[in-house]
């Protein structure tokens, strides 16, 4: 089969079903690309794989660090094509599987990133900017010194507007519009299904990982210092709970939130994964797609051949 099979779409949407199907199939093994489920003790509100399914089919490049350490695109690209080589060097199929779009076109497109180490002193000099001048500024700063880059972010996230900063400062130039070869043997597969049926996922997921104790998962990484303010718990899900335990949300609110910031997450997955975009093979996520996603990577693998 074709070495590298990205599948991505929405949260919710049903990837990891699909990823640990076809691993057992086609006996492929699994790469993340979930900028949150690299840290480690950041189980339910990153709906990581389980242990099960990890003893079933190996994984990469999830639980890579602590919640408190630097991590990066420049790192995640270092790790994830280093995961691709020892796949193939097994004679197996890599599959990039998640929704984070920065990671996986960066990786499928070549991206150059420097790893570019943090700068505590100019980061903490924009953090007071944003405060007094609005995140707002950053963003419009960030547009003028690297639209690339600038387009590729969220305008409201400002923790990676100001390492978008930090890192064209150190770098000296527009890091990201230059490219390595791109990966010339790759399939992309799109999950997708309504956006009413995607919602309803969302939230039933939610409510699942409240069951599961979303709150005493924060309450155990704070106890063991890794304070709010850290990037890894900014992510959906903790930054509401974190509220919630400074008495700043009731419990109702804070899960309402978390909800809806979901959806609109959804809506920005769309973004990077358009369902004009012909690299993406959409399918609807419905009874027998496993079966068609299979019939189509066979297929592509017995053409390239």
């Amino acid at each position: 089969m074709t070495s590298l099979v990205a599948i991505v779409g929405p949260t919710a949407v049903g990837k990891s079903r699909l990823a640990l199907d076809l691993a057992e199939r086609f006996d492929a093994e699994i790469i993340g690309a979930d900028s949150r489920q690299v840290y480690r003790y950041m189980d339910i509100g990153t709906a990581k794989p389980s242990r099960e399914d990890r003893s079933l089919v190996p994984h990469h490049l999830i639980d890579v660090v602590d919640p408190d350490e630097e991590f990066s695109l420049a790192l995640y690209l270092r790790a994830a094509r280093k995961a691709i080589e020892t796949i193939g060097s097994r004679g197996r199929t890599a599959l990039l599987v998640g929704g984070s779009g920065l990671y996986v076109w960066a990786l499928l497109e070549g991206w150059q990133v420097p790893e570019v180490p943090p700068d505590p002193a100019y980061r903490r000099e924009l953090e007071s900017r944003a405060r007094v001048e609005g995140g707002d500024t950053l963003y419009a700063e960030l547009m003028a010194l690297d639209p690339a880059a600038a387009e590729r972010i969220d305008q409201r996230n400002t923790r990676r507007v100001i390492r978008a900063l930090e890192v064209y400062r150190q770098d000296g130039c527009r890091s990201r519009l230059r490219r390595k070869r791109p990966f010339l043997d790759y399939r992309v597969v799109g999950l997708t299904t309504s956006r009413s049926e995607l919602h309803g996922r969302v939230d039933e997921r939610v409510d699942a990982m409240m069951a599961r104790g979303l709150v005493s998962e924060v309450e155990w990484l704070i106890a063991r210092g890794y304070v709010l303010d850290l990037p890894s718990m900014s992510g959906l899900g903790y930054r509401q709970i974190g509220m919630y335990l400074k008495g700043e949300l009731g419990i109702e609110d804070a899960v309402r939130r978390i909800k809806t910031e979901t959806h609109r997450y959804v809506r920005q997955q769309y973004s990077w994964f358009s369902m004009k975009d012909t690299r993406i093979h959409w399918f609807e996520e419905e009874p027998g797609v496993h079966n068609r996603v299979s019939s189509l990577l066979v297929e592509s693998s017995t053409s390239a051949a």
